[in-house]
């Protein structure tokens, strides 16, 4: 069995190149990345350590991929912001690469595990969420959610399309915010790694939006809670397929700011002031917290490692190779 991991030098897609080439000893690992990304050269370091094969390929432009059974498709353009002024980029790397990759799933015959996002629900809609509760499956996706957000729910659509045209099972998974170790530190990757990197550092950190008093609130998932889950469903594929699954960290595994500042500062040791900006950009959201009610049921998984635990390896990894990350970065 061939795996084919799309965006596979990212944060996510190496993580969980690296975690099935180690727990699934009858399948070959292959993963396809440009290598675009600053920082992405780390990663593909690691995945050859692991002698999993990448090839430098654009799913934006070609025609013409590995041979593979399954794709786990992680390959996008994740910043929010980059999608507001680098609209072509992001179209082309989210949407006409998922139509890429799903001609060759047709082609091949081959299943397909997307990697989709949280924010294909509708900005306003969320707005009125505040502190009610979790978002479940079917939240309103209707309204204005970023061009960012457009390109993760059309390539929904477009996967759904291309499963009944082509007989492919398929599994979605909209991905809340996902942290661990072999996250840098980068602001596009999420706010807890940025958070940590700045703690560690004595770096200038500000609550930036809804009158910067830091209360804005987040689910969060450890990477390898992700990679268990991906795990699960690529063995039950054949017999559980054809979902679309809210996956984070849920209610249990939720923060915000304030309470993140405290726990950087306790795993590191260092205690900052943060600036304050009240306004914030309009693809910006004060509450999100994922219902994974469903993902639990239908595969008795549920997150092991909660936010102590997230933070605290995800700060060894930055401390053990400090070095390396102040080089590139």
């Amino acid at each position: 069995m061939k795996i084919l991991i799309t965006g596979g030098c990212g944060f996510i897609g190496s993580n969980l190149a690296v975690f099935l080439n180690e727990k699934i000893r009858n399948a070959k690992i292959i993963s396809v990345d440009n290598l675009s990304r600053k920082g992405s050269i780390l990663n593909f370091k690691r995945l050859s350590k692991n002698k999993i094969k990448n090839f430098k390929l654009d799913i934006s432009k070609i025609n013409k991929f590995p041979k593979f059974d399954l794709v786990v498709h992680c390959a996008a353009e994740p910043a929010i912001e980059v999608s507001r002024k680098k609209i072509d980029e992001v179209f082309n790397s989210n949407l006409i690469g998922t139509f890429n990759v799903l001609k060759e799933c047709a082609k091949r015959k081959a299943d397909i595990i997307y990697l989709s996002s949280s924010r294909v629900y509708a900005i306003e809609n969320l707005y009125n969420l505040k502190k009610k509760g979790s978002v479940k499956e079917n939240f309103n996706v209707e309204n204005f959610k970023s061009i960012y957000g457009f390109t993760k729910l059309s390539s929904e659509l477009l996967i759904k399309e291309f499963s009944h045209l082509n007989k492919i099972k398929y599994l979605i998974n909209r991905v809340a915010l996902v942290s661990g170790p072999w996250q840098f530190g980068k602001e596009e990757q999420g706010f807890v790694s940025l958070w940590v990197w700045k703690h560690l550092n004595l770096l200038k950190l500000k609550y930036i939006g809804f009158g910067g008093t830091g209360k804005q609130v987040r689910d969060v998932l450890h990477i390898l809670d992700l990679c268990e889950l991906v795990l699960l469903q690529i063995k039950k594929i054949k017999k559980i397929h054809n979902k679309l699954l809210n996956v984070g960290g849920g209610s249990k595994n939720s923060l915000n700011l304030i309470q993140l500042t405290k726990l950087s500062s306790n795993i590191t040791r260092n205690k900052m002031r943060i600036g304050s900006i009240k306004k914030t950009s309009s693809y910006d959201i004060p509450y999100f917290v994922s219902n994974i009610d469903y993902v639990k049921k239908l595969y008795k998984w549920s997150p092991k490692r909660d936010l102590k635990k997230i933070i605290a390896d995800l700060h060894f990894w930055m401390k053990s190779n400090h070095s390396i990350l102040k080089k590139y970065f």
